[in-house]
């Protein structure tokens, strides 16, 4: 099934941001607030789509693809710490939404995307004042969705943060926050952090699409089979369910099938980021079910014989990585540098690239994510609204008096917070 080329057309007309119109005038990209995806997956229910993390150009046509066969919307997505200012990819925040728009018009994409800023993490108040230039920024470059991220911060400073920059953010365009930083089974986010997050910003009129917990997973390459805590998630979740607040799936590399279909069936998850399965495989690393990374008895990636990039490629970015003194996961930074050496492979070589990745997304989408079919969802969705901006799920709750700095300060204190070791958890 496929979205009625009149509501396509209607939903064009009426359903792009005013930046994404703004940009791009002449396009047949149905490129779409965060809050469009998030509400076509609420309406079907039990059910999650992919965020892909387009650390390289190919990881955005395989998605899109993959989209397109399982008539599914999506988000593309990158990371502060991939595609920011001191990006390690050549996909970035603000190149993306150009990028993705050529390659759908390119492709014939009709499923609608929305363009995410993941992570824009603030890790001390000094960040605070740059962000508030650099933000604004990112709309510009047409991002329509956001994830502001200062759960490194206390559980206090986290909701001050956040209240001061969601200003920046549209108010038509998805936004995401998060409680607890991402680091594996330390440092677990509780409800009583959640829920206070959560009301404070409902106090003061700011209501998240998603929220993003860490709920025992990691970035980046899986070094065990832990994963992400279901039971704890959908504990949360139903604790926030009056502020109607939907999850975002952090880490989701690594873990089994049956734990990300635990995931969207059991919990309020409509958002599942997938960063380094997306990089491993289309560069012919050979993972297992599930995209994690798999490894030799040295400890080192097995290449797929004909599959990803060709042999004599894969040769020269293992010397590069070797030189470096990069393993395992560190193998992220090889997207930067040999992005422009992978695109000057023969065609066939590129295409296999993206077939790849296609094939991996669509595996997810239709049998895992079970996201088949929500693109004429989130057309509906648009066309039912006649616009754009489909406004906030929730209402204030909260009273604003009981949520003042002083107040803030003082609820945070009662929590009992556990941030897990200190250190770099960005992937």
């Amino acid at each position: 099934m496929s979205v009625v080329k009149a509501d396509f057309d209607r939903a064009l007309a009426v359903g792009r941001p005013p930046n994404i119109a703004r940009l791009f005038p002449n396009s047949r990209a149905l490129i779409v607030s965060g809050k469009v995806i998030d509400r076509a997956l609420l309406t079907k229910g039990r059910c999650m789509t992919i965020a892909a993390n387009a650390r390289n150009s190919f990881i955005i046509r395989g998605a899109l693809a993959a989209a397109q066969r399982a008539n599914a919307a999506i988000i593309i997505e990158i990371a502060r710490s991939e595609g920011g200012a001191k990006a390690y990819c050549p996909i970035n925040y603000w190149n993306m939404a150009t990028m993705v728009d050529a390659a759908m018009n390119e492709l014939g994409i009709t499923v609608p995307v929305a363009i995410h800023a993941d992570h824009y993490g603030i890790k001390k108040e000094s960040d605070i004042n740059f962000a508030k230039v650099e933000i604004p920024t990112l709309f510009e470059a047409g991002i329509t969705s956001i994830a502001i991220d200062a759960s490194h911060m206390p559980d206090d400073k986290n909701l001050l943060t956040s209240l001061s920059l969601s200003q920046l953010v549209p108010a038509w365009a998805g936004y995401e926050t998060e409680v607890g930083e991402i680091k594996g089974t330390s440092g677990l986010s509780t409800p009583d952090e959640a829920l206070f997050l959560i009301q404070g910003l409902n106090a003061h009129g700011v209501f998240p699409d998603w929220i993003a917990l860490n709920n025992g997973t990691t970035h980046g390459i899986e070094a065990s089979d832990a994963g992400i805590d279901v039971e704890l998630t959908r504990t949360i979740h139903d604790q926030l369910a009056p502020y109607k607040v939907s999850g975002a799936q952090h880490g989701t590399s690594g873990n089994s099938s049956e734990r990300l279909r635990a995931i969207a069936e059991l919990t309020r998850t409509t958002k599942a980021n997938v960063a380094t399965a997306l990089q491993m495989v289309s560069w012919g690393v050979e993972v297992n079910d599930y995209g994690n990374a798999q490894l030799d008895g040295d400890g080192r990636f097995i290449k797929v014989k004909n599959e990803g990039v060709t042999e004599a490629m894969w040769a020269e970015m293992v010397a590069y990585a070797d030189a470096q003194g990069w393993k395992g996961g560190n193998y992220k930074n090889l997207n930067l540098p040999f992005e422009n050496r992978l695109l000057g492979q023969p065609l066939a070589i590129r295409q296999r690239m993206c077939k790849r990745v296609e094939d991996f997304v669509y595996k997810l989408l239709s049998e895992v994510f079970n996201a088949e079919d929500t693109a004429e969802l989130a057309v509906a969705a648009i066309i039912q609204q006649g616009g754009y901006d489909l406004g906030p799920k929730s209402e204030r709750l909260e009273d604003p008096a009981d949520w003042t700095g002083d107040k803030i300060a003082a609820r945070a204190a009662s929590l009992d917070s556990d941030k897990g070791p200190a250190g770099d958890f960005d992937d």
